[in-house]
């Protein structure tokens, strides 16, 4: 059985496809491609079939990362395929809980920093678009440091699935 994660911000073109890149590659050093299927979209459906952000190809490309992307906007009836839901920020958070058809579905969205044990209390990958290069390489740097500990809590479910 596939794991399914989708990772959500506002537009995706920015943090989300950074992070279902990021996050695809550790699934797939990790061995896990082919049980875990990883994917991303927007609270938000402003830019509906535009490639990532200029940068944010940029960082992923400079990275080792793969970059070939096409922003969607999330649709409620997801819930239904997904396992787990990752918000970048509590604003994401918030809005893909309203948007949840039941508790259950809410209960699978998840902050990505939560996942990173050294990220203290702010929680939220702030949005890197109206700033410089800087803003999309910290977003980078969020992004890797959570994925250990998301990849961890993955193989864990995936795991127990197959158990």
């Amino acid at each position: 059985m596939t794991y399914r994660v989708c990772f959500v911000c506002t537009g995706n073109i920015c943090r989300s496809p950074m992070a279902e890149s990021v996050f695809r590659a550790r699934v797939t050093e990790a061995g896990l491609d082919g049980l875990v299927e990883v994917d991303s979209a927007g609270t938000d459906g402003w830019h509906e079939g535009e490639g990532a952000d200029p940068r944010t190809v940029a960082v992923l490309r400079e990275n080792g990362y793969g970059t070939g992307h096409t922003a969607r906007r999330f649709d409620p009836s997801w819930y239904t395929r997904l396992d787990l839901v990752v918000a970048l920020d509590s604003g994401h958070l918030r809005s893909l809980r309203r948007l949840a058809p039941t508790d259950r579905d809410a209960d699978k969205v998840r902050l990505l920093r939560s996942y990173d044990p050294d990220a203290g209390d702010d929680l939220d990958v702030p949005d890197p678009y109206y700033g410089g290069a800087d803003g999309f390489d910290a977003c980078l740097e969020m992004v890797e440091a959570a994925s250990t500990g998301l990849l961890a809590a993955v193989r864990e479910q995936v795991e127990g699935q197959a158990a």
